[in-house]
């Protein structure tokens, strides 16, 4: 078949094949709350082209694709994409993946593991597996990498890029700065939830700040009223997502950093983060970090997640 003049490379293979997909709103236990998500459950065979468009077409902050594993010890290769190019890890997306996978192993016989192992570029990511009713309705994963605290951002900084001024923000804990376990982000705490809501994230502003750094996401976060809640808000508008309705790898950087303050204590500590409540998408989150011998030694995060459509591509 020739290839059509208008088509890009690597968008028109032949023939066309049915290819399964279902869809998820993730961190979450119902419909139309969370973030959406879709899973490519037959993506063998697609380019990275093609699975770049496909996340295009889908128009969600992230789509996964289902791949055969290179370890027959581990459960899938799992290759992750938002809107303008592919990460080495997220959270929302392996959260939402395994408990779609989970439902498919279920509906063919397969037995569950307690827990599964994705190959991404980050490294091997485990998910653990939470049922209800003998099914499964939540997973938590472990952040495939150990906390590194990257630069610092000046106030002025950080606070053009959320859109409010120097006193919105608390840097009482630990200045602006890059935080990464898989994936970077700006963390910024703020002094309120007030300022919280007024966040923002404008284009022009990030493109100044954060390409130098090589960044494109800004995590804004402020404490509960109760102990151990957490408000949260992500800005990427560099990655075409204005905002995020619940970032799994933005909040274990967060909980991780807040976990290694110097007197955060020793131990594990529990984490809940409300997040997507200020643009009608509410998302829960719940994390996990132990720290040992003043190191952060491990951190999860979890949460629910509610099958929305499944069906099929044609490529």
């Amino acid at each position: 078949m020739r290839k059509h003049a208008s088509m890009p490379d690597g968008l028109n293979p032949e023939p066309a094949m049915p290819r399964r997909y279902v869809t998820a709103d993730v961190f979450t236990d119902v419909p139309f709350g969370g973030n959406p998500l879709a899973v490519v459950l037959d993506a063998e065979g697609l380019t990275d082209a093609q699975m770049q468009a496909i996340t295009r077409e889908f128009g969600y902050s992230e789509s996964t694709f289902v791949l055969p594993p290179s370890d027959p010890a581990n459960t899938a290769r799992v290759r992750i994409f938002t809107p303008t190019r592919e990460v080495p890890f997220a959270g929302h997306p392996n959260v939402g993946t395994a408990v779609v996978l989970a439902r498919e192993w279920s509906l063919t016989g397969r037995v569950l593991p307690e827990q599964f192992l994705f190959e991404e570029g980050a490294g091997l990511v485990p998910v653990a597996l939470q049922t209800r009713n003998g099914a499964v309705v939540a997973a938590e994963l472990r952040a495939p990498e150990r906390l590194v605290i990257g630069a610092r951002v000046s106030v002025a900084d950080a606070a053009d890029c959320l859109g409010l001024s120097a006193s919105d923000l608390r840097v009482d804990d630990h200045a602006p700065c890059i935080a990464s376990v898989g994936l970077p982000f700006m963390i910024v705490e703020l002094a309120s939830r007030e300022a919280l809501r007024r966040a923002c994230g404008d284009r022009s502003v990030h493109a100044r700040v954060l390409r130098p750094i090589g960044i494109d996401g800004v995590y804004a976060y402020v404490r509960g009223e109760y102990e151990g809640d957490w408000h949260a808000r992500m800005f990427a508008p560099l990655d075409d997502m204005p905002e995020d309705p619940a970032t799994g790898s933005a909040t274990a950087a967060m909980i991780a950093l807040r976990a290694a303050l110097p007197d955060a204590g020793e131990g594990e500590r529990a984490w809940r983060i409300h997040q997507g409540e200020d643009m009608g998408r509410t998302s829960r989150l719940f994390g996990r970090t132990l720290r040992e011998a003043r190191e952060v030694t491990r951190v999860h995060v979890g949460g629910g997640a509610v099958l929305m459509m499944e069906g099929q591509l044609h490529l």
